[in-house]
């Protein structure tokens, strides 16, 4: 990937995460809310926009990916004027499973009990 896309995707980034935590106000959004990955297309015409919480909730995940989508104009709209782009492109927010399997991964892991092993020294 070109630096111009891996520019153009971390400042798409940054900019939605501003949107979504600052701009919106709609109580359905969890803080608990990030943007894992943004990648453009190399037309500028498309954007994937993977969606993760921080908690095992595939429920509320799938909730604020489809308020996100429904969003999808006003966030373009304060998108226009956060970035310098001929285009602002189709945003098309998804939920990020690898992020949950991650999380669900790591509960489970620290829910183990390992006995500790004893020292055999005989």
């Amino acid at each position: 990937m070109s630096i111009r896309f891996e520019r153009a995707n971390s400042e798409i980034q940054r900019c939605l995460s501003d949107i979504i935590q600052n701009k919106m106000n709609d109580p359905r959004l969890s803080s608990l809310l990030y943007l894992s990955e943004v990648d453009i297309t190399p037309d500028f015409n498309y954007c994937k926009v993977k969606v993760a919480l921080d908690v095992n909730d595939e429920k509320k995940l799938n909730d604020i990916v489809e308020i996100l989508q429904k969003s999808e104009g006003y966030i373009k709209k304060e998108l226009v004027k956060m970035v310098k782009m001929p285009h602002v492109p189709k945003l098309n927010f998804i939920a990020d499973k690898g992020t949950q399997a991650t999380i669900r991964i790591n509960e489970i892991l620290k829910n183990l009990s390992i006995p500790k092993e004893e020292d055999d020294n005989e």
